[in-house]
């Protein structure tokens, strides 16, 4: 069973996650869509010190965010369109940084790196609620 929260609190739990998370952290993101991944990967980036405005990289691919120790990445991997896409994004360089934020992670298949911590997204009956589930 997850925790139940609206959109605040889960800004609010993304951002003392983002204070709290080593060096070097791999943080999977997965739900479904409209679940909140985006939502929470910009919460969790202004906690690890991302000033200015951060984005879906949907149709980027990635996203390079400077924040309080280092580079913070943040990759969807939504449009990849097989498994073995994901074997050319560059993951060493990418976790290599502050933080490496990843959405659709099961997308990318065997070359997505192993979380740190692994936070799954679901709708409620109540639409203003979300359920997560984070396992570290």
């Amino acid at each position: 069973m997850g925790s139940r929260m609206d959109e605040a609190e889960l800004v609010a739990w993304g951002r003392a996650l983002g204070e709290t998370l080593p060096a070097g952290s791999v943080v999977w993101l997965e739900g479904d869509l409209g679940a909140g991944k985006t939502t929470l990967a910009k919460a969790i980036a202004v906690g690890l010190g991302v000033l200015g405005t951060t984005a879906s990289p949907t149709y980027a691919l990635v996203h390079r965010y400077d924040g309080r120790r280092g580079p913070v990445h943040h990759v969807d991997c939504y449009r990849l369109k097989g498994t073995d896409d994901g074997r050319d994004l560059d993951w060493e360089g990418l976790a290599a940084g502050d933080a490496l934020l990843v959405e659709w992670p099961d997308r990318a298949g065997p070359w997505a790196l192993a979380p740190t911590v692994r936070v799954r997204l679901a709708h409620d009956a109540d639409p203003a609620v979300r359920t997560m589930v984070v396992d570290r």
